[in-house]
């Protein structure tokens, strides 16, 4: 039985089982509900419980452990000179063995009969089914390839009867626990609060393995690079080694890269707070209900442009509108018409990744701005304040904290761009102040660290790591700096 079909069955156990749970807690109710210690829905929900988790839970374990088992099973009915080959030679023989084992599903009885009875036969047979081999098979493929087929179909057949038993004998014995007084309801908040605390793990422990990820590859670099020479280096050239050399050579100055990526976000930052913060302002307090929901979601709809599409619009119109127009001015200063600003610069990446952060910006203080409670609006237009008055002595102030915690959070945002660097700002990593000439950034160099033939061993490989924990560290501290803010700007208005 197909797992989409098992699925499906297994759905339609747990809504009947809701039904007969509900069903049965109105008849031992007798008309009277007040009888009832939960509502008739929490009774379904928690037959519907024990019939669905337990099942799922086998169904889960099934599907990873039985695959196992059959694998290594597989493996032992291999004849003892397989065995004895290098692990990667019986993985080719392995998989052989599961190409076979998918043709012979596809054959009819009398090609099975031929292709056993002559295994060279096995190649052409499986091939004319859509089954490609990498070469002549040998009897025991064919026989390891069948063992493989049985125990697969027999561990399927054994699984949906588990799991469908499971799930009726879970339904059952949930329905004959129900009673009158039967905290139902607090099983199910029980069962809820516990899927609450794994979906809240998960995502704890997510970022945790990303971390001790890059923590691990992070130490080894820094076993072959010392962390000062790192950390405090002005030079970046990592001298790309390649694959197999054992050349160690390079110089991992980090003060480049750092200077590029803080330039650049500066520059988006001087480009997306005062649009996004006047747009909020504007949506907030002096548009119209109609133009509001108008173009609020048009201001939004940047939010979802790829931000590969916005390096293209850097590379093909705002670097060389750029450049001609520094070559037009410099004309009319000097008479020499060669332009000052490079196509690729910090201008052109901060200025278009700006565009790209205005309706973070927009929308974090726009939210802000409209949680500030109308009390302090009408009292200062009642003292005689202008509405512009209002808005710079009374709502901006009260919203400040927020408004900077949602400015660090889209800095954070800025820091780990990449695309829009790469297309407008170029690879070069320099530390120069002229906003004119291209520099990079620490997500690009973590790009170009991790891609092409390379030692992934060497330190110019390792470096990526160390890069990103580096820049991990940074977003992080932003966040948690911003929802700190942003806390306490909640707690002194809720």
């Amino acid at each position: 039985m197909n797992i989409s079909i098992l699925l499906l069955i297994l759905a339609l156990i747990g809504v009947s089982s809701y039904v007969l749970g509900k069903r049965r807690a109105m008849a031992l109710a007798g008309g009277r509900p007040s009888s009832m210690h939960s509502r008739s829905g929490y009774h379904g929900s928690y037959v519907l419980i024990w019939a669905l988790i337990p099942s799922a839970l086998i169904l889960a374990a099934w599907l990873i452990i039985s695959p196992i088992i059959v694998n290594s099973a597989v493996h032992e009915s291999f004849p003892d000179d397989i065995k004895a080959l290098p692990e990667a030679q019986q993985s080719l023989t392995y998989g052989m063995v599961v190409s076979i084992a998918r043709g012979l599903t596809q054959v009819s009885p009398q090609e099975y009969d031929a292709l056993k009875a002559d295994p060279a036969t096995a190649r052409a047979v499986l091939a004319s089914k859509g089954v490609a081999i990498a070469g002549d098979p040998q009897p025991f493929m064919i026989e390891s390839a069948e063992k493989l087929n049985n125990m697969s179909a027999v561990s399927r057949i054994a699984m949906v009867l588990v799991v469908l038993a499971t799930a009726i004998a879970g339904a059952f014995r949930a329905l004959r626990g129900l009673a009158p007084r039967f905290r139902a309801r607090n099983k199910v908040e029980k069962v809820i609060l516990g899927a609450l605390v794994l979906a809240s793990s998960i995502a704890i422990l997510t970022t945790i393995g990303i971390v001790m990820s890059m923590l691990t590859e992070a130490t080894q670099f820094f076993r072959m690079v010392p962390a000062h020479q790192f950390f405090f280096g002005t030079v970046w050239d990592p001298r790309f080694a390649a694959a197999g050399s054992t050349d160690s050579s390079g110089q991992f100055g980090l003060i480049p890269l750092l200077a590029g990526t803080l330039y650049i976000g500066f520059v988006a930052m001087l480009v997306a707070v005062p649009v996004g913060l006047f747009s909020a302002i504007y949506m907030a307090e002096y548009a119209s209900p109609r133009l509001r929901s108008i173009a609020k979601p048009l201001l939004e709809v940047l939010a979802g442009i790829p931000t590969i599409v916005y390096g293209f619009f850097a590379l093909t119109t705002v670097g060389p509108f750029l450049r001609d127009i520094s070559a037009q001015i410099n004309g009319l200063a000097t008479g020499d018409y060669a332009s000052f600003i490079q196509a690729q610069s910090v201008i052109t990446a901060g200025f278009v990744m700006g565009i790209m952060l205005i309706p973070y910006v927009s929308s974090l203080s726009d939210d802000i701005i409209t949680a500030v409670p109308r009390s302090l609006r009408d009292g200062s237009l009642g003292l005689g304040a202008t509405r512009s008055e209002t808005v710079k002595k009374v709502i901006l102030p009260a919203a400040l904290p927020g408004i900077v915690g949602a400015i660090l959070m889209t800095a954070s945002r800025a820091i780990g761009e990449t695309m829009i660097v790469v297309l407008a700002a170029g690879v070069a990593a320099r530390l120069q102040l002229n906003p004119f000439e291209p520099m990079t950034t620490v997500t690009v160099k973590i790009v170009s660290q991790l891609t092409g033939d390379l030692e992934f061993t060497s330190p110019q490989t390792l470096v990526a790591f160390a890069l990103g924990i580096t820049l991990f560290a940074i977003t992080l501290c932003l966040n948690i700096y911003a929802l700190y803010i942003v806390r306490k700007y909640r707690e002194q208005y809720e």
